[in-house]
């Protein structure tokens, strides 16, 4: 079956720009010029040129031209840390630069979904406090996250969970400290999927759902194996890794495969 010629000449230009013949940053050749360059129509330029943005390689700027798409190191997150402060995956945010920072926090009191209630051990319909901030690096949308407490733990005396504000010690300190709840250990739970409208305008993801999420569910659980905080995070997957280490292991190194780190913040919502 013969190939079209759209596609193989993107796939030129593709390993063009894999080689840095066309490098990061840089302006990509006019249609004229391609027109030229691989005797192909106008049309046939514009396919290939298409299929180059579908794959994320190249972005159009209106009145500008044609660019290949800036190269973005990934952010490093260490799933791994103490059980009885480990508060959220921007903690684990491993850095060397930039600046973290987030949203004001948003505060609802709400009944527990299905999923909420599983998480939490609660019946479906249980009053529960959700706590929803955005995260950023550098100024660059980073996460989605929102906790999620027991609406109780405010009643017997957290009322601040219900404040929209921040708790300058952290949640797992002032739980410990007001109602003498003591996180002991939390699980992550890990999956991919489409973005939804809210999630693909935050993170500017293309419409196509071709840039998939992460979503991260962290439960943490008390001295009596009970869970105490549901942690739901989102970040887009082209530019997030992980890491987790078991047992005595060295610090991660500049040269490391998983090398691209940024500033660490402490504080779940």
């Amino acid at each position: 079956m013969t190939t079209p010629m759209y596609r193989e000449i993107a796939e030129r230009l593709r390993q063009q720009i894999e080689t840095g013949e066309f490098p990061s940053g840089a302006q990509m050749p006019t249609e004229q010029d391609l027109q030229a360059q691989h005797n192909a129509s106008r049309n046939t330029i514009r396919e290939a040129i298409k299929q180059l943005t579908n794959l994320g390689l190249v972005e159009t700027k209106p009145g500008q031209g044609t660019f290949v798409v800036p190269k973005v190191s990934p952010f490093v997150t260490s799933l791994t840390g103490p059980p009885e402060t480990a508060v959220d995956y921007t903690s684990g945010v491993l850095g060397e630069g930039g600046e973290a920072t987030s949203s004001g926090i948003q505060i609802e009191i709400q009944e527990a979904t299905d999923d909420v209630a599983a998480g939490l051990g609660l019946e479906a319909g249980t009053e529960v406090i959700s706590r929803h901030r955005k995260r950023y690096i550098d100024g660059v949308p980073w996460a989605l996250e929102t906790s999620f407490y027991p609406g109780e733990f405010a009643d017997r005396g957290a009322d601040r969970l219900r404040r929209a504000r921040d708790i300058d010690e952290g949640t797992v300190n002032y739980l410990r400290n007001a109602i003498g709840i003591r996180q002991v250990g939390y699980r992550d739970w890990v999956t991919v999927r489409a973005p939804n409208a809210i999630e693909a305008d935050f993170f500017k993801l293309p419409p196509d759902g071709r840039v998939a999420v992460y979503e991260m569910f962290r439960t943490a659980f008390d001295g009596n194996e009970q869970p105490m905080r549901l942690t739901v995070t989102v970040v887009r997957t082209d530019r997030n890794q992980f890491t987790v280490d078991v047992g005595s292991v060295p610090e991660p190194k500049p040269n490391d495969q998983a090398q691209q780190s940024l500033p660490t913040t402490r504080g779940a919502a």
